[in-house]
């Protein structure tokens, strides 16, 4: 039992340093940088996402840089339920056409980031971009300790240090 635990705690630490480009035309540079320890990433049930130190890329014009530096202490991502995002130190742009910079450094220690039920968001230092036009820079430096954030019922969102530009 004990080995069993300890191997998806690895096999979900090393999905969590991900990097997905799908459908994307990206002429630049992505950076993924990310030191997870101990953390548990969980998505159960139907259509949800956990995302922790990850960078994620779909249906985008990316020209310039995408640069997402993580550092996760400790810490628990889950998304239960249907249709749930869980965002914690992560880069997601889908839909856009970005020119310039998007930067996200964070650095979470001891949090738990918990979206559970229908069509709940919970975002911890991300940075989220959907359907838009960026042309320049997006920054977001965030340092969260201890922190909780969770997103529990219906259609709920819940951002901490977290950039959203729809």
């Amino acid at each position: 039992m004990f080995k069993k635990v300890i191997v998806m705690v690895c096999i979900s630490v090393f999905l969590t340093t991900a990097m997905a480009f799908a459908g994307s035309d990206i002429k630049g540079a992505v950076i993924n940088k990310s030191d997870v320890k101990g953390a548990a990433n969980i998505a159960i049930n139907e259509k949800n996402k956990a995302n922790m130190g990850a960078t994620n890329i779909e249906d985008s014009k990316v020209k310039g840089a995408v640069i997402n530096q993580s550092d996760v202490k400790g810490a628990a991502n889950i998304a239960i339920g249907k249709g749930n995002e869980a965002n914690m130190g992560a880069v997601n742009i889908k839909g856009s056409d970005v020119k310039g910079a998007v930067i996200n450094k964070s650095d979470v220690k001891g949090a738990a980031n918990i979206a559970i039920g229908e069509k709940n968001k919970a975002n911890m230092g991300s940075v989220n971009i959907k359907d838009s036009k960026v042309k320049g820079a997006v920054i977001n430096q965030s340092d969260v300790k201890g922190a909780a954030n969770i997103a529990i019922g219906k259609g709920n969102e819940a951002n901490m240090g977290a950039v959203n530009v729809k």
